[in-house]
């Protein structure tokens, strides 16, 4: 038995579940792809034939340049905290483009079906309740991140005015830039009573 990276494993398990997303990288065979995620040392594979991936070490042929580099920025765990739109930000992407959009377009479409999995050893009716109940305190968590923001927002905007409300600096700006105009007027009366 073949002894796959813990990384590729988890990609080819996707993979198998999904076989319109092994067609997609069939193509590709033969070529390597390379996610970097400094500090972390880099991760290639090599797309097989039948679009499984396979890990190849880095440093056995470091003169091999991979057809598609994946670099994940500083920023990017922050980023995906935020939502896809904000990783697919964080992350650079070199190499054959081709390549680059059938690994996106896996990415955006791509996912486990944690529930599917579950049903497998717990059943179906069990396995529902228990991805029911994931989704809502994970969205009770989202809820509540939210909700002390706002909080915040506005005991530093009512309760403690550390910050400027936008409308309140927009009126500020507003009003300095009628002083601002007024005194260069009465500058220039000045200017002709003098002479």
């Amino acid at each position: 038995m073949k002894f796959e990276s813990p990384f590729a494993a988890g990609l080819n398990y996707l993979l198998d579940a999904e076989p319109w997303a092994r067609e997609r990288l069939a193509p590709f065979a033969g070529e390597a792809m390379e996610l970097r995620a400094p500090p972390l040392p880099a991760l290639r594979f090599v797309i097989a034939a039948d679009g499984r991936l396979s890990a190849a070490h880095a440093d056995a042929a470091p003169e091999a340049r991979p057809a598609l580099v994946v670099t994940l920025g500083p920023g990017a765990l922050a980023a995906a905290v935020k939502g896809e739109e904000h990783l697919l930000r964080a992350i650079q992407v070199d190499g054959n483009a081709r390549l680059a959009s059938e690994a996106m377009f896996l990415f955006r479409h791509l996912r486990w079906d944690a529930e599917e999995d579950m049903a497998k050893l717990v059943g179906d009716i069990a396995a529902h309740r228990i991805a029911g109940t994931a989704r809502a305190v994970a969205a009770w968590h989202v809820d509540a991140a939210r909700r002390i923001a706002e909080s915040l927002a506005e005991y530093a905007t009512e309760e403690r005015p550390v910050l400027v409300k936008r409308g309140e600096l927009n009126e500020n700006a507003a009003a300095l830039a009628r002083l601002r105009d007024a005194l260069e007027r009465l500058e220039k009366r000045i200017e002709r009573l003098e002479r």
